[in-house]
């Protein structure tokens, strides 16, 4: 379609050389003779050239109330060489851009083609935004369980604050989407949301990653580089992984969170930030306080609200929900060959032990929806990693052939500790145990330390 272009302009020779020329670039001019004739046909409008002297209501007044009625619609403003103060008010207005008398037709081709441009980027990054407003509403984010709807009223609640938020859970339960959530229901949502993911950053980097460097400031250092928390000034900042922070950086990070100043690595000046701070963690960071490898005061400032992410195993009642919600969300990236899934595959899927739990569902969705030759997923149709139980050959008895109950046990403790990092807390989940059930058992086994 035409793009609709509005001309207001009270000479009547040039509004017809104006409509001339853009009925040749490809456009569909509209003519008024005045701000106030011009006002009825702005809505229908992909673009506005108006003079900024103009009998009765000037232009620069058109542009004003255009804007406090907070249309959309970009702005190009014509004036003679003597009032072009009044050209860079009108820029300031939010006039997009504007033409000087005498100017080339050429010339206003080339201007109204970039206005046209640039609102085109504009309505596209709008429309973005509000895909991800939809994406990260609640109703979009599936849990109706009681453990889950109890975190969504806790959100809700803390969304609109700029308290630290503490997001606690195994792998993949869904701390990501969780904090963005927040992040795009808070005042922030307009502004940056920067993911820091702390495992991936070496050591010996993390400080100037985080903070930013100046030239110089070590070999290689050719030009300086804002760091991570600068380019999140004024938004929002996911540390994911906190309980990965070495000891020297926690230091810093904790004065971010006091002070909101920090320095660039090889710089003596202070800088000051607002940013509001969301941690995530798949360890049991009281466990590491008593262990000595995380800060006392830096934990107390990260746990201003906690919230403990249930694994998909404590609430099964989800699975139905989640399932369905994947695959219509994978029918696009599939194919659309599947369309739907039945009771009995989603029955399947329901007595599975997920330990990758949310992240792990949708994997083996996708692969099933690849791997399906009909329309609907059935139990058949349900690809599981099985790669763990398939490991050893039971005997009747249900115990690997060769293995006593005790070596048994000690096995699936032993592999529940490698699948947990170390962690006890999460490896007695993972176990169905207490977390003193765990130290007895580690105990009697010799490798409680």
């Amino acid at each position: 379609m035409k793009k609709r272009v509005l001309i207001v302009e009270d000479e009547d020779k040039l509004r017809r050389i104006l409509e001339l020329q853009l009925l040749d670039s490809g456009f569909e001019p509209v003519k008024a003779a005045s701000a106030e004739e011009a006002l009825p046909l702005i809505d229908r409008a992909d673009l506005i050239i108006t003079d900024l002297k103009l009998p009765g209501m000037t232009g620069l007044e058109m542009l004003q109330l255009v804007r406090r009625q907070d249309s959309h619609v970009p702005v190009i403003v014509m004036t003679a060489f003597g009032t072009v103060e009044n050209a860079v008010d009108a820029m300031k207005a939010g006039a997009v851009d504007f033409l000087l008398k005498p100017f080339s037709l050429d010339h206003l081709t080339t201007v109204v083609n970039k206005a046209l441009e640039i609102r085109s980027l504009r309505d596209e990054n709008r429309q973005l935004k509000e895909e991800l407003g939809r994406k990260y509403h609640w109703d979009n984010i599936v849990g109706r369980s009681t453990p889950m709807q109890q975190i969504f009223a806790t959100i809700m609640r803390v969304a609109p604050s700029r308290a630290t938020v503490l997001l606690a859970g195994e792998s993949g339960v869904g701390k990501d989407l969780i904090a963005r959530a927040i992040h795009h229901h808070s005042p922030r949502k307009d502004r940056p949301f920067v993911k820091i993911n702390c495992t991936a950053l070496p050591e010996n980097l993390m400080e100037s990653e985080l903070f930013g460097y100046e030239k110089g400031a070590f070999t290689g250092a050719n030009t300086s580089k804002p760091g991570k928390f600068e380019q999140a000034d004024t938004g929002t900042v996911m540390l994911d992984e906190i309980g990965d922070v070495p000891a020297s950086v926690q230091v810093k990070l904790l004065r971010v969170l006091q002070e909101r100043e920090f320095e660039r690595l090889g710089s003596n000046k202070t800088m000051h930030i607002d940013v509001r701070v969301i941690a995530a963690t798949n360890k049991d960071l009281r466990a590491a306080l008593e262990d000595g490898t995380f800060r006392e005061d830096l934990y107390y400032r990260l746990n201003v609200v906690p919230i403990e992410i249930p694994s998909l195993r404590e609430r099964r009642e989800d699975i139905p929900y989640l399932a369905r919600h994947f695959v219509e969300k994978l029918g696009p990236e599939t194919g659309n060959r599947v369309q739907d899934i039945t009771d009995a595959a989603i029955e399947r899927l329901t007595q599975y032990s997920w330990p990758g739990n949310v992240r792990e569902l949708e994997n083996v969705i996708e692969r099933s929806m690849v791997m399906a030759s009909g329309e609907r997923l059935d139990a058949a149709d349900i690809r599981l990693d099985m790669n763990l139980r398939q490991r050893h050959s039971t005997t009747e008895f249900g115990l690997p052939d060769g293995m006593s109950l005790d070596e048994y046990e000690s096995a699936l403790i032993k592999n529940a500790l490698k699948q947990a990092d170390g962690n006890k807390s999460q490896t007695a989940r993972l176990l169905g145990l207490t977390r003193n059930a765990l130290r007895y058992r580690l105990t009697q086994m010799g490798i409680e330390s």
